[in-house]
């Protein structure tokens, strides 16, 4: 039975031990550890996440291998002064064909719509949103809404769940 401390569970710290066995793959969920302790609020965690992700993923200040500098500096040059090929735009049949691969069980997406409504959609609805693409690919103009994401850390299976360097990153919609 568990105490009701007025605290949600989610948010209640939980120390991080190792079974009795030894295993070292098997532990109890703790949220993710940050430089002065315990991460306990949405941002202490956010904090971690993206300190750990810093951590990660630094630049290269001094590269060592002289043949690669070169080949990328070649990659760059070429890609930077190659004129930009028209996008491939996008065809209602596509549109058409990614819904009917949807699942009915998924969630439905931030504007609410259940799958099940999208596969009904007349071949008229289905068109406008592949102008919207294609006017999105054409004018290289990406909406506010489409340039921000909410970024969750998943736990990678087995692994110590007090380290914020055993969480994925995933993204979803903003929201």
């Amino acid at each position: 039975m568990e105490c009701d401390t007025g605290i949600p569970r989610s948010r209640r710290p939980i120390a991080v031990e190792d079974d009795q066995a030894g295993d070292e793959g098997s532990y109890s969920v703790t949220p993710p550890g940050h430089p002065g302790g315990i991460a306990l609020s949405d941002s202490e965690k956010a904090e971690a996440l993206a300190n750990n992700l810093e951590t990660q993923f630094q630049p290269v200040t001094d590269p060592s291998v002289p043949a690669v500098i070169e080949m990328v500096d070649v990659a760059l040059k070429s890609y930077f002064t190659t004129p930009a090929s028209e996008p491939k735009l996008t065809k209602p049949e596509e549109v058409q064909e990614a819904i009917s691969c949807l699942k009915d069980s998924q969630a439905s997406g931030p504007n609410g719509i259940p799958n099940r409504a999208l596969k009904h959609l007349p071949h008229r609805a289905v068109s406008l949103p592949v102008l919207i693409f294609n006017a999105i690919l054409l004018t290289h103009h990406f909406p506010t809404a489409c340039q921000y994401a909410r970024m969750i850390s998943i736990l990678k299976p087995g692994k110590n769940p007090a380290l914020p360097s055993l969480h994925v990153a995933a993204a979803g919609p903003p929201g």
